[in-house]
């Protein structure tokens, strides 16, 4: 029997015993992912209240919130081109499912003209990717721009003098603008806002003379308060059939802003396939799809891994865009 004051063996554990723990380890992670959500899921919409990305996701969330068992709260956080509240999960937030933010293209391009304290990949848990935007350019209906060719041509007798609002810096209605003041040779005075809802008011009250984004604008140009100039996608829209694309027009500029959901890196594999699962019933949901329709946007699914790769993808080709706009960071 070892003396008292002698210090006890420490016995290592066998290979056998490592073996076991493992085998076990994805059990309790499958655990995990069946008790999970025990409350509510904050899902952060980096836009203000009432604009399409808002619409949209509210309806996906009331969805998935019926195959989670829990409600998903959509909390509003504006800012910094739609990057601010996922830049904010990303550093902040537990990787415990909890919180999950809509992922804008705008993470992709920001970083590349101005310094951010995330890093658009590494920060980041990929969940699926949901839906793409349909970019379009209005003016007030009593605006004396009748159509694009006008605006553009305003804006060739006037250089700075003519405006334009969009959802921020680095946004894609932004950069898909300054792709076409590029291709025409015109200088456009770009003013940015938070989000849809306050830049429509902007352009009712009559503070901006027309504005590039999402289908935000769709009830003010079916209520004959604003007029569709131009669309941005590669074929013209089956709800404004009449209007052309800036491609038609001319410009070799086509928008396309795909996004999905993420959550903080680390997030446990389960509880991500756990969410992930959820929000592709929701996205297949005749329910959702009819708010899709609504806003003429199409479901754009893409896989964890798979919304990932695309993301990494486009972090690189988004970089040269930046530097060939000359709005890259000096």
């Amino acid at each position: 029997m070892p003396h008292r004051d002698q210090p006890p063996i420490l016995r290592h554990p066998s290979r056998r015993q490592l073996l076991a723990a493992a085998a076990l380890t994805p059990l309790a992670g499958a655990s995990r992912a069946q008790a999970f959500p025990a409350r509510p899921i904050n899902l952060i919409v980096p836009w203000p209240a009432g604009g399409s990305t808002d619409r949209h996701l509210r309806a996906l969330a009331e969805i998935a919130a019926k195959h989670l068992g829990q409600p998903v709260v959509v909390q509003n956080q504006p800012g910094g081109g739609g990057t601010t509240g996922p830049g904010s999960m990303g550093l902040n937030a537990k990787a415990d499912g909890y919180t999950i933010a809509q992922f804008p293209m705008g993470m992709l391009r920001i970083p590349h003209m101005q310094k951010v304290p995330w890093h658009p990949i590494n920060d980041f848990s990929f969940l699926l990717g949901v839906s793409g935007y349909t970019f379009g350019f209005v003016v007030r209906a009593d605006s004396p721009h009748k159509s694009f060719a006008e605006y553009i041509a305003a804006a060739k007798k006037q250089p700075g003098g003519i405006n334009f609002g969009s959802t921020g810096n680095g946004t894609s209605p932004h950069l898909l603008m300054e792709e076409v003041a590029d291709a025409a040779k015109v200088e456009l005075t770009h003013v940015p806002f938070k989000g849809n809802a306050d830049l429509m008011q902007a352009l009712l009250g009559g503070h901006v003379m027309a504005a590039s984004d999402a289908t935000g604008w769709d009830k003010f140009v079916d209520a004959g308060q604003m007029r569709l100039l131009a669309t941005f996608g590669e074929q013209r829209t089956k709800r404004w059939p009449q209007v052309p694309t800036a491609k038609e027009l001319g410009y070799n500029v086509v928008g396309n802003s795909p996004y999905g959901l993420v959550a903080p890196k680390g997030l446990d594999p389960a509880i991500a396939q756990r969410l992930h699962d959820a929000f592709k019933k929701a996205m297949d949901d005749p329910e959702h799809l009819k708010v899709l329709d609504q806003l003429n946007q199409q479901p754009w699914y893409k896989t964890g891994p798979e919304y990932l790769a695309w993301a990494k993808d486009g972090f690189a080709k988004d970089k040269a865009l930046i530097e060939r706009l000359g709005l890259a960071a000096k």
